[in-house]
């Protein structure tokens, strides 16, 4: 499997917050079940980096806390791309450093804890899952719950 890891901004990113990343895209990919070997793709932005890539992918002119680009959907008879290694490129997350530290100042949790459940969340995206609808919303974030407890990382 190859995770890829791309901090764009100014800060440096510690080594705990690159661990649980990866961390959580093995565990979410274990507990859905996942076993063909896959590429993620992670870029650490800014705010300012996440409100234009939202603005120019889903016309919201506003920064948010992590956006996901899944690449598969999972439709029977899909064809899927690989990489030079033959994985399946799974797709590309993006997770704003500086929202994150905000979200969790505001929840009173880890910086590590808000980038976990920001990863975990993303890959059930990546997974095929959505929120759009009540009951999709009940079944991801309960997905995300057990994730982060299977994971070590429970609710602060």
């Amino acid at each position: 499997m190859t995770i890829l890891i791309d901090n764009r901004t100014d800060e440096v990113l510690s080594k705990e917050l690159s661990d649980v990343i990866e961390k959580l895209i093995h565990q979410s990919l274990d507990y859905e079940g996942f076993e063909q070997p896959c590429e993620v793709s992670v870029s650490i932005v800014d705010n300012e980096e996440i409100r234009q890539i939202n603005n120019q992918f889903r016309s919201i002119d506003r920064a948010t806390d992590v956006l996901s680009f899944p690449l598969l959907t999972f439709e029977e008879g899909e064809f899927v791309d690989l990489n030079e290694k033959d994985e399946v490129l799974l797709g590309d997350i993006i997770i704003s450093l500086e929202h994150a530290r905000e979200q969790a100042q505001e929840y009173g949790h880890s910086l590590k804890r808000e980038v976990a459940f920001l990863t975990a969340h993303s890959m059930l995206h990546l997974l095929g899952y959505d929120h759009m609808e009540e009951e999709e919303e009940k079944e991801m974030f309960s997905k995300q719950r057990e994730i982060l407890i299977k994971a070590g990382i429970p609710r602060e």
